[in-house]
């Protein structure tokens, strides 16, 4: 949802992959909260997984020309990695938030 992970009012990010430094509403440090490439790499192999396996399926029983095959699967893969990312990266600085402060 895109939510401080603290307090779930203020908003997580002030871009479309920048964390804001602090929430707005409960003042919680969001900075310490580091993800590094997690969402990056776990999104990468969700959507190339699914793209290639589809993209698998789609030639064995079709045999269609590679070039349709391809028009189709690189803006599907492009697609779905943007769409998933903001949703992943929300996800990773949630659950590391909960091992930082489980760690308290």
């Amino acid at each position: 949802m895109g939510r401080c992970p603290h307090c779930g009012q203020g908003r997580l990010f002030s871009g479309f992959l920048k964390v804001r430094p602090t929430c707005e509403v409960c003042g919680y440090d969001l900075g310490r909260i580091e993800t590094g490439d997690g969402p990056a790499t776990f999104i990468m192999q969700i959507a190339g997984g699914i793209v290639v396996f589809g993209a698998l399926y789609v030639y064995i029983a079709y045999r269609p020309p590679i070039w349709a095959l391809m028009a189709v699967t690189l803006p599907l893969v492009l697609g779905l990695s943007l769409g998933l990312m903001r949703p992943g990266k929300g996800l990773m600085t949630a659950l590391h938030y909960r091992s930082v402060e489980a760690g308290r």
